[in-house]
């Protein structure tokens, strides 16, 4: 509720930056007091890992980042609401399978408002999500991608929900540390992701978004492998995103160079 009335209230009035970080970490605090925190990390080839103190901030800072990178991610038409949807339904399934009631319900939940939603925002929007939305879905998202790895006895990896926002992730990651390296302020509102320059570039907004849903359904099945894979192939199955996601990022920067778009943003 919280994530919701100030995203709506900054939809309105445009907070700064500040105020909204602020909120989140707030309702991000109320999550991980509740309970919802990672108490161990389980790593390919080298088993779990106990995080005691530091689970805790690493939820923290988990549930900061996604809950911004949805954010950060809703710029186009169906882009951030399809993504959501096809990692709910895969999340969901997952879950399901493996006796994790609480995430299956939820992540359904989510599932169904979203669903809702698509029709009037994809392929032409009539309607957007807006911070309210887009911050709601992302903080949600984090929350059951911690919940997963230890509700009600269920055992999942902590990677299942990284690996089905892969596209997203990677995005962000990728546009925060290139404007790093480029000196420029991570703060301020741009144009640089590599969704928004390749619209820029005139791709269509519709392929796009295809695009970023067909990252969420290849991380759900990378999950699917990942979780039924022997020991040994776990290392190799977890990078399968960078494979798609390369190939993305190639061709974004050659219709960039094509278009003549030097300054990415």
């Amino acid at each position: 509720m919280l994530i919701a009335a100030v995203s709506l209230l900054d939809d309105l009035r445009d907070f700064p930056f500040a105020v909204k970080l602020g909120a989140q970490f707030a309702a991000a605090l109320v999550a991980v007091g509740s309970g919802i925190s990672a108490v161990r990390f389980d790593l390919p080839l080298i088993g779990g890992v106990a995080l005691g103190a530091a689970g805790p901030v690493l939820s923290l800072g988990w549930i900061l980042f996604v809950t911004n990178a949805m954010n950060f991610i809703d710029g186009l038409d169906g882009l951030a609401a399809g993504t959501t949807l096809v990692t709910c339904l895969f999340l969901a399934a997952i879950a399901g399978l493996h006796g994790g009631f609480f995430v299956y319900t939820t992540a359904l939940l989510l599932a169904g408002g979203v669903a809702g939603f698509m029709p009037f925002n994809w392929p032409r929007a009539r309607i957007f999500m807006g911070d309210v939305g887009s911050q709601f879905c992302g903080f949600m998202l984090a929350v059951l991608g911690i919940a997963a790895t230890h509700y009600q006895d269920v055992q999942l990896s902590f990677l299942v929900v990284p690996l089905l926002l892969s596209g997203v992730l990677l995005d962000v990651a990728f546009t925060l540390a290139r404007r790093a390296l480029a000196g420029k302020n991570l703060a301020r509102a741009h144009r640089g992701h590599l969704y928004q320059v390749a619209h820029r570039a005139g791709v269509d907004p519709r392929l796009i978004a295809l695009v970023y849903w067909g990252f969420a359904a290849f991380g759900g099945l990378v999950v699917i492998g990942f979780l039924g894979a022997a020991t040994g192939w776990k290392p190799v199955v977890v990078f399968a995103p960078l494979i798609p996601f390369g190939a993305w990022a190639g061709f974004v920067a050659r219709r960039a160079r094509a278009a003549q778009i030097g300054d990415w943003g």
